[in-house]
């Protein structure tokens, strides 16, 4: 049962790794005070401006840094990873301290924000993960990601037409959603597949689903 009251820090830090581990995601101490600490930059920052409507270190315990975590473990082989529409930074930042050994890339178009997430990139030495002010139909032609994560970011129509450019050839790109979008599902374009797993988040009690969009493979 999610507590009624906001965690202390040592509290946030042990329910986070927690939870994380249920998940089958293993959080070092460090990597715990990393994301507590990028939580409370969250917190300062939205203060005076509109970075989240999630500001409690409860909500951002679950709907932010474990709803995040929660695809880690369908990342599968990927090394290069882009966050479309990352906002004040999830799911990027979350996998980028999770995932070390992965290279990941957070685009927004909304300027304070990625400056804010760039900024805490910066501050938190967050080694793996760079953030762009940019929007997924103007990043460079040649650049392709092994995975594109999208999260809270309109239809999966939409989302294809804007960012199917940046899928490498066997990628994958996963669509964070409540429930199964069906009637989204249904009106996919021609020549990509949809794979639907149920997510579990420790403490939300809500439907989370991930939507894997795959290139039809060519016919032999």
């Amino acid at each position: 049962m999610a507590a009624t009251t906001d965690p202390d820090e040592g509290t946030w830090k042990r329910r986070l790794a927690e939870g994380a581990a249920e998940m089958g995601v293993k959080l070092a101490a460090s990597q715990a005070d990393v994301l507590w600490r990028f939580g409370h930059m969250l917190r300062e920052a939205n203060a005076h401006m509109n970075l989240t409507s999630i500001e409690s270190p409860e909500g951002i315990l679950t709907l932010h840094m474990l709803d995040s975590l929660s695809v880690v473990s369908h990342l599968g082989d990927a090394r290069s990873v882009i966050d479309v529409g990352t906002g004040g930074g999830f799911p990027g930042v979350p996998l980028a301290v999770a995932c070390p050994g992965r290279q990941f890339t957070l685009i927004d178009g909304t300027q304070k924000k990625i400056r804010f997430v760039a900024e805490s990139i910066a501050a938190l030495g967050i080694a793996n993960a760079v953030a762009l002010a940019a929007r997924a139909e103007n990043m460079p032609k040649q650049q392709r990601f092994d995975v594109v994560v999208v999260r809270a970011v309109g239809t999966l129509a939409d989302v294809l037409h804007n960012a199917s450019r940046l899928v490498a050839p066997a990628g994958r790109l996963l669509a964070m959603k409540g429930r199964v979008p069906d009637a989204e599902i249904a009106g996919l374009p021609r020549g990509w597949n949809a794979g639907i797993a149920k997510l579990r988040v420790p403490g939300l009690d809500a439907e989370r689903h991930l939507v894997s969009l795959s290139r039809v493979s060519p016919r032999g």
